[in-house]
């Protein structure tokens, strides 16, 4: 019913282009369940580490497993139809059969982001490789110290083609494609780092997560990281969107404008005031830090244990986080504060990465618990939805924008696909897609 009132209301003009395609994305989106029209076929003999889906086409999902091996899939072109359940098999699949294979368990696989003619994997062999898909060959190598833990790559980036990797070593890699060497090394954790993510707003801020709890950005064109989230430096709520706080009427401007002028003229309170937003021009612009408290600051943790998820919002201000602690914290990017945001209580897997994903708009966050994913409303902490169908701990999670599909791969070795609920009348009747018009296919 819903549905077809908003048609309504955007056929008479009530509602506007965006506001109609929201209203729908957010129906299909609260309506998610088992697929009971679309299946993909697993061969993969491990659990299921990673899975993504490109960011050009929205059509081909790559997954990784324990067993060392790498499968790409077409989801939106079956390879088979049964009934009215299309199956999805694997286009290629490179195991350990394959000369140029990982050995051990693959943890990380991506796609490059402007093209699906690479992929990049990162193994618990020490190896992160670049592979060519047309040929699946190893086009790049790069040796690391240790396992790879997680791998990632920059959305917005026209300026480098770095490959960000999070090893069991303290430091964090910069693998550069191009050259084909390291480009940079992040020294700041005193453990493993077992998650990167890129920021949504920035080609050049890179965020990361160690198992020694610590939250940390990066400048890469600079020495150093220019933040570190503390867990005791709390803001409440979330802060009013952009648009909003930088909307000035003229008669607030006007009354602004005045309010400085009695401040030049001296006519304010006190002679030593400075009206807010103004900055004194003696002295230094940040207060001078004993060397002390920058050590403090400096091993401040974001959560009571290892971090092992991040998720960045579609804006780039506010950061999801994940520990083997069982807490879900948001964070404000801006002022490096927790919301304090009330997650529900949940169970979350200590011993490896967890991969989260979240709507286009960043109003709900899947997060793999144990056996079950729960969609969590990004802003208010609610449990929107349990989606449950695996029968061991889910691993990672990814949403398809393009069909507002979910889907998740765990330890039982299945990639299960979650989609808006569709009657088997509503598949009987699209017809025979055979008898058709030439013009109407």
């Amino acid at each position: 019913m819903d549905t077809w009132k908003n048609i309504r209301d955007r056929e008479s003009g009530k509602s506007r282009p965006l506001s109609f395609a929201n209203r729908i994305k957010s129906n299909r989106i609260s309506q998610l369940e088992l697929s009971n029209h679309k299946e993909l076929i697993s061969p993969h003999k491990g659990a299921i580490n990673s899975i993504q889906i490109d960011f050009t086409e929205g059509r081909y999902l790559l997954s990784s497993a324990s067993d060392a091996s790498v499968a790409v899939y077409d989801v939106q072109r079956p390879s088979q139809c049964d009934g009215f359940i299309s199956k999805h098999t694997c286009l290629f699949v490179v195991d350990k059969q394959h000369e140029l294979a990982h050995k051990f368990a693959v943890s990380s696989a991506i796609w490059y982001p402007i093209d699906t003619g690479l992929f990049i994997t990162g193994s618990y062999d020490h190896h992160v490789n670049v592979w060519d898909t047309n040929t699946t060959q190893v086009v790049v190598n790069f040796k690391m110290p240790g396992k790879v833990y997680k791998t990632a790559m920059s959305t917005l980036s026209t300026s480098h083609m770095l490959i960000a990797a999070g090893t069991e070593d303290v430091q964090v890699r910069l693998c550069d494609i191009a050259s084909g060497a390291f480009a940079h090394t992040l020294s700041g954790h005193r453990d493993g780092v077992m998650t990167v993510e890129w920021s949504a707003s920035s080609e050049w801020v890179l965020i990361t997560g160690g198992c020694d709890g610590a939250i940390r950005f990066w400048d890469i064109r600079r020495a150093g990281c220019f933040q570190v989230l503390n867990q005791s430096r709390t803001q409440l709520g979330r802060r009013p969107p952009l648009l909003k706080r930088s909307v000035i009427t003229k008669e607030s401007n006007t009354k602004m404008r005045a309010a400085q002028k009695k401040f030049v003229n001296g006519s304010g309170s006190g002679s030593g005031q400075l009206p807010i937003g103004r900055l004194s021009s003696k002295g230094p612009m940040k207060q001078k830090l004993h060397p002390g408290m920058i050590s403090t600051q400096d091993r401040a943790t974001a959560h009571y244990g290892a971090v092992t998820g991040l998720k960045v919002t579609e804006d780039g201000m506010h950061l999801l986080s994940a520990g083997s602690d069982s807490r879900l914290r948001l964070w404000d990017v801006e002022s490096g504060c927790d919301t304090l945001v009330n997650y529900e209580t949940v169970r979350l897997q200590t011993s490896k990465p967890i991969q989260l994903a979240t709507t286009q708009d960043s109003t709900l966050v899947f997060v793999p618990c144990m056996r079950v994913v729960k969609a969590f409303d990004m802003w208010s902490g609610n449990a929107n939805t349990i989606l449950r169908g695996h029968y061991e701990s889910v691993n990672s999670c990814w949403f398809n924008q393009h069909d507002q599909e979910l889907y998740t791969g765990g330890n039982d070795r299945q990639i299960l696909v979650w989609s808006p609920a569709r009657l088997i009348a509503d598949e009987m009747n699209e017809g025979d897609p055979d008898d058709q018009d030439n013009w109407s296919s």
